[in-house]
């Protein structure tokens, strides 16, 4: 990572309702990654926040009978207290509507305009108010013989109109390049896709504004005030706010150059095509990292609010006791390559599995065998078989948090715990008369699982050494195998309760 610089950012979101397990699952996955940035001693910024212009939140207001500033006010609040209940450590969350903000916008559009990448034209079409997109011919379905949104499963609405275009058709072969031959999008195959489609259909130009009398929900067109900014366009430009592009450019070169971008695989065209030619047309280079993720599908479907199949976090906050616990399975189901499907019983097998009979039982273990034995009280004394074994696997665990394999770093961690209670039956310290090496070598293990998953579950993992009477520090020498020269164990936790019997919630 370039000067220990790390931006790490989700997609800001419609706060057309409150978040649900779909908002969680991108927003957890990057607060884990700046957690461990932040650990290791980079200086790292985390952007999350709300897009609160365009048609749809127009429309939501309307519904419900509110002026549209009033709505996203009250709504970016209710986002808000979710990344609480969440523990999302943030460094800023933006709103579209923030005054630094919404004049960014203006200049870099006003600075498109005069470079001569904008022009006028009329756009017809297909639009999804729900994506705020138009859709193609090859990309909408067709039923009932009538256009339909892919994604919402509902009519499209014809449009024409008079419009600006943004000139990405200049930027084909870039984007070609780009996508090819550079190594920003992970994992690669999402590249492979969006390079195949501009190979196919070419790289089109971009309606870049609304009517304001279609669409008076937005940011004013700077050189045309009869328009409002088409809320995409606004809405990508706050990965350059958040961290002060044209207002502390040192700042901002310091931290692009780190940049990490967490997204779901339906918003892959416009942080892609959209996204790296705009950047590129400002003479940024793209995002260091794009990570992209699948979806959680429900019976194979994409959850999503429209299509009323959504899982809240209240419920998976209420069945599995803490953040913490929602925050891991979060890691282990998490999937890049391809969608997860939704399953009380897999969450159920995690939670009691890894949490329960594995880790937890593991801490508990431990530390009650370093109260009973030696009043807690244990020198350094290790147990090299063992120790190589565990060393190995935290090496592998560090490479898969750098590369964003979050998956594979906390299942490293579990192995790790696996490996330590099979070491603990194999020996027996509570039939030895004085097991120092077993039991110190046993702690250091659970020091290591516990602060591999600290970015994990920072509350419970904080508690726990808390209980071992460990720091924690920043900075990759902790990790070592042996670093704490004598442990004075203070208690003995039982950091996951067993859940109650429960009917399995039908999905």
């Amino acid at each position: 990572m370039s000067e220990n610089y790390v931006y790490i950012t989700t997609p800001i979101y419609y706060p057309n309702d409150k978040p649900h397990l779909g908002h969680a699952y991108t927003t957890v996955l990057a607060d884990i990654t700046a957690r461990w940035f932040s650990l290791l001693g980079y200086n790292v910024f985390f952007l999350t926040g709300t897009d609160e212009h365009g048609l749809k939140l127009q429309r939501e207001a309307e519904k419900r009978g509110m002026q549209p500033k009033a709505f996203v006010d009250m709504m970016s609040e209710v986002f808000k207290d979710y990344w609480r209940k969440l523990n999302i450590g943030y460094s800023r969350f933006i709103r579209t509507t923030d005054p630094d903000h919404e004049e960014l916008v203006k200049r870099v559009v006003e600075e498109l305009w005069k470079k001569g990448f904008v022009y006028k034209g009329i756009y017809r079409g297909w639009y999804c108010s729900g994506c705020e997109k138009f859709y193609s011919e090859k990309e909408y379905v067709v039923v009932d013989g009538k256009p339909y949104c892919p994604i919402h499963q509902r009519p499209l609405e014809y449009i024409e109109e008079e419009t600006y275009f943004l000139k990405l058709s200049q930027f084909k072969d870039y984007m070609l390049k780009v996508l090819r031959e550079g190594n920003h999008v992970f994992p690669k195959n999402y590249a492979d896709e969006v390079a195949s489609k501009i190979e196919l259909e070419g790289l089109q130009d971009l309606s870049i504004a609304r009517p304001k009398e279609r669409v008076s929900w937005g940011i004013e067109l700077p050189f045309d005030k009869r328009f409002t900014i088409y809320v995409w366009i606004d809405a990508l430009l706050n990965y350059l706010t958040g961290i002060g592009y044209g207002a502390d450019m040192e700042r901002f070169e310091k931290f692009w150059r780190g940049s990490i971008q967490f997204i779901g695989k339906d918003i892959l065209w416009f942080h892609t095509a959209v996204w790296f030619t705009l950047l590129a047309m400002l003479g940024i280079p793209p995002p260091r990292k794009l990570v992209v993720h699948g979806y959680l599908t429900v019976r194979g479907q994409k959850m999503g609010k429209s299509l009323g199949n959504v899982v809240s976090i209240d419920d998976m906050l209420a069945r599995y006791g803490s953040a913490d616990a929602v925050r891991f399975i979060i890691a282990r189901i998490a999937n890049f390559e391809k969608d997860s499907d939704i399953s009380w019983d897999i969450y159920d097998s995690i939670y009691s599995g890894d949490l329960v009979n594995n880790y937890g039982n593991l801490v508990r273990r431990v530390t009650a065998l370093a109260l009973k034995i030696f009043n807690g009280e244990v020198e350094k004394d290790v147990d090299e078989s063992h120790a190589s074994v565990v060393r190995q696997l935290v090496q592998k665990a560090i490479e898969s948090y750098n590369e964003v394999r979050i998956n594979d770093a906390t299942k490293i961690a579990m192995d790790i715990a696996h490996e330590t209670n099979a070491y603990l039956n194999r020996e027996a310290p509570w039939a030895k008369e004085s097991p120092v090496k077993t039991v110190y070598t046993a702690l250091e293990s659970v020091r290591l699982v516990t602060l591999l998953l600290h970015p994990v579950m920072p509350t419970t993992t904080k508690q726990i050494l808390d209980a071992l009477g460990v720091e924690i520090e920043k900075g990759l020498n902790q990790f070592n195998f042996g670093y704490i020269e004598k442990y004075r164990v203070k208690e003995a936790p039982i950091p996951f309760k067993k859940l109650p019997k429960q009917e399995t919630q039908a999905q």
